[in-house]
């Protein structure tokens, strides 16, 4: 090792030793009172209460800014764009031609972000029940909210369930950015919210939703999936890795009414799109599909098999 490395290394070991000698302020966001996870905080940027939560948003060491609801880290700006990447992209790559889309939350914008930058789409409205969320997002997340500007973007603020039970419009891909199935978002989880996705989407329509730890919610999982197994001729799962969440493994659901994420995939058009992406690429979007051994057995019977 270049003596550069040695010495860079020892200083961030000392570094580390002296922090004993300092009060240090750490948060800890703990996972079904099993795990837990922490970041050291440089700065509180902001502490708020909004009518539906508690946010914080704090600089920390070596992830940048987080962004916290009610005590439940959201994203790292040092991570942030390998899960809006891959919300994102894997349903945008295999749709024939998207052009009409929904978000539900993802009022951080770093969704939106990632779907403007295909360019059929038309128009995206984005339904997020919380309007300090955005604001705040806006001041401290600038590189994340970027595209909360963009003219082909809507932003509706109402609660996503009375949404979708209430619009006329159609859309082709459906994108869930949503919390955990905890408190009011656990309806975005249930058989009466997918019913009425399935009304508002197009005939080769695509839903995406955040599905969670295949390590701590394996058993949610198969709630999910079964309660979306009605409506939807495709049922699929996808993973990917993240410094954000416990356990550090996370995935999402892909359910159509035609596209396969993988038989109607083509990477060329990945290749040719020239897009700045620093996770999402052809290999990662087949990859993501094959899961492992004791996640396919769990949800065996409720999801398609993987025909590649």
């Amino acid at each position: 090792m270049p003596d550069s490395e040695i010495n860079k290394f020892k200083s961030l070991f000392e570094a580390q030793m002296g922090s004993k000698e300092r009060m240090d302020l750490w948060i800890h966001e703990r996972h079904l009172d099993s795990a837990e996870l922490s970041f050291r905080v440089e700065e509180t940027l902001c502490s708020e209460k909004s009518p539906y939560q508690q946010i914080d948003v704090v600089k920390t060491a070596n992830h940048g800014v987080v962004l916290i609801h009610d005590g439940i880290v959201m994203l790292t700006e040092r991570d942030e764009f390998i899960y809006h990447e891959m919300i994102a992209h894997a349903a945008l790559f295999v749709h024939p031609n998207p052009q009409n889309i929904l978000v539900i939350g993802g009022g951080d914008g770093g969704t939106v972000r990632e779907v403007l930058k295909h360019e059929s789409i038309k128009r995206v409205v984005m339904v997020e029940i919380d309007e300090v969320v955005v604001d705040l997002c806006r001041r401290f997340l600038p590189s994340v909210s970027q595209a909360l500007e963009d003219p082909r973007l809507e932003i509706i603020f109402d609660d996503g369930i009375h949404y979708a039970a209430e619009t006329r419009e159609r859309f082709d891909i459906a994108i869930i950015d949503s919390t955990d199935p905890v408190g009011p978002g656990i309806g975005l989880f249930e058989k009466p919210f997918y019913k009425n996705i399935v009304k508002i989407l197009s005939d080769q329509g695509i839903l995406v939703t955040q599905a969670e730890s295949p390590f701590y919610d394996i058993n949610f999982q198969e709630i999910m999936f079964s309660n979306q197994r009605p409506f939807f001729k495709k049922l699929h799962m996808y993973l990917y890795s993240t410094l954000a969440y416990v356990g550090g493994l996370y995935s999402f659901g892909f359910a159509s009414q035609g596209p396969c994420p993988l038989n109607d995939f083509n990477p060329e058009k990945v290749n040719a799109s020239n897009m700045t992406l620093r996770y999402y690429n052809s290999n990662i979007h087949r990859a993501a599909f094959m899961l492992p051994g004791f996640i396919a057995e769990k949800l065996r019977g409720i999801l398609d098999p993987v025909v590649w």
